[in-house]
């Protein structure tokens, strides 16, 4: 099954990283580098099963080689899962250990913040590995990608209020969001 998503969904490569001595397992998958290095944020969640992180990271990183391009952005998708509390199961060790793997990726891929992963833990990554983005306040860095994500929502948001009901405000619409 897995071969077969790879080759339908047009990924690259899928890596399974593991260290049972510090509770390591993590995915990092690379859609596409077709346009430059994949990049895509590093998701710490406590997934039910291999199969629910497998589906996410396989999701996550083909979307974000669509963002990367319909952005005009020179990157390629990609994405990784870290199967775990982020609250009682991340460490310094797993993290480094992960960060190791992105690194013997050459730049391959790039990893940045999502879902469990803050400002703190990029900044300890990229004591190990230059293949880091969106720490805020580094130079060269793209910086916290929060913000930017938010104006985006935003007026996603709008062009919907546009398109659906004729309107750009959104003053008086209640709105839903999932994701």
């Amino acid at each position: 099954m897995i071969f077969e998503t790879v080759r339908s969904d047009g990924f690259e490569q899928i890596i399974f990283c593991h260290d049972p001595e510090i509770s390591l397992r993590a995915i990092i998958a690379i859609h596409s580098t077709v346009l430059g290095p994949a990049l895509g944020g590093c998701r710490m969640w406590n997934y039910g099963n291999e199969q629910e992180a497998l589906t996410d990271v396989l999701r996550l990183a083909k979307g974000m080689t669509y963002k990367n391009s319909l952005a005009g952005l020179n990157w390629g998708g990609a994405k990784t899962v870290l199967w775990g509390n982020p609250k009682t199961q991340k460490s310094q060790a797993m993290l480094t250990k992960f960060a190791k793997f992105v690194d013997g990726l050459g730049g391959r891929y790039i990893t940045a913040k999502d879902v469990g992963i803050g400002a703190a833990d990029l900044r300890m990554m990229r004591s190990v590995t230059p293949f880091v983005v969106g720490i805020d306040g580094m130079l060269g860095s793209s910086g916290d990608p929060s913000i930017s994500t938010a104006w985006g929502v935003y007026h996603g948001m709008r062009a919907v209020a546009q398109f659906a009901f004729g309107i750009s405000s959104l003053s008086g619409l209640k709105i839903a969001l999932q994701g």
